[in-house]
């Protein structure tokens, strides 16, 4: 068994037991209690876990499991609304935009106007959010359906081929050390495809995600041009992330 399927069945357990022993996964996944040590203390790395003797546990405020996608996931609502009207800022007449699949960028269409512009996405809820602005030229790159995403080799290299000035991207987490992470592959390739060829990269998250990273990591915080996040985010954690090379901003829960 591949080490990330190994990882996502620990996180399923404890998603729904709360807790696993080491026991018990070394029999149930037919591996040695060393490696499942070591994929305990990967996953803690990653902020995905909390190492206790002869097993592990959720972590302490972690209510939002980080699932690959929810549909739509409400939790932070009026933070991700903050970012979105912060993140407009960013969005002029005659632009073209994409949105990636996510809640964040979701808000950021519920609040787009309704203004000549053309808007790259394939996330459903998105694509029903848009088609009743009329004035927007709606782009879909096509494919088959995953949950709420379309995707598709054929789509990917689509994109691959597009010249997109702007790009907002959301994340599972985000983390110094991996980067903007996701769950599954399917998200890694689209993810991929858009910052091929976007001009301008806008990452869109909100506080909760930071420190904490998925299996697998998608880009570089280097590759934005600028963070939006709110300003649930510490100083000190700020601090941080500002030390390398990314241009963090906070957009300000107390105006909406």
């Amino acid at each position: 068994m591949l080490a990330i399927t190994r990882h996502r069945s620990i996180l399923d357990l404890i998603q729904a037991q709360g807790t696993v022993q080491v026991s018990e996964l070394s029999e149930r996944l037919a591996v040695t209690p060393k490696t499942i040590r070591e994929d305990l203390e990967k996953l803690e790395e990653k902020g995905l876990l909390k190492r206790i003797h002869g097993g592990a546990v959720n972590p302490g405020d972690q209510t939002d499991p980080m699932l690959p996608l929810q549909i739509p996931n409400l939790k932070h609502s009026r933070e991700k609304e903050a970012i979105a009207i912060h993140a407009l800022r960013y969005v002029k007449q005659d632009d073209v935009i994409a949105l990636d699949a996510g809640s964040t960028t979701l808000e950021i269409a519920k609040k787009l106007p309704n203004m000549p512009l053309t808007v790259l996405t394939n996330d459903l809820l998105i694509i029903r959010e848009l088609m009743t602005k009329e004035l927007i030229r709606l782009v879909v790159p096509g494919g088959y359906r995953h949950r709420n995403v379309l995707i598709g080799n054929e789509a990917l290299e689509w994109l691959q081929r597009l010249n997109v000035q702007k790009l907002f991207l959301s994340a599972t987490g985000v983390h110094d050390k991996f980067g903007l992470s996701v769950f599954t592959s399917e998200l890694l390739e689209l993810k991929k495809a858009y910052l091929s060829g976007a001009k301008e990269i806008y990452g869109v998250v909100d506080h909760s995600k930071f420190d904490r990273a998925a299996l697998q990591t998608f880009a570089a915080l280097e590759d934005l041009d600028i963070l939006i996040t709110d300003d649930g985010l510490t100083e000190e954690t700020l601090r941080r992330y500002e030390g390398g090379s990314v241009k963090i901003e906070r957009a300000a829960t107390q105006s909406v």
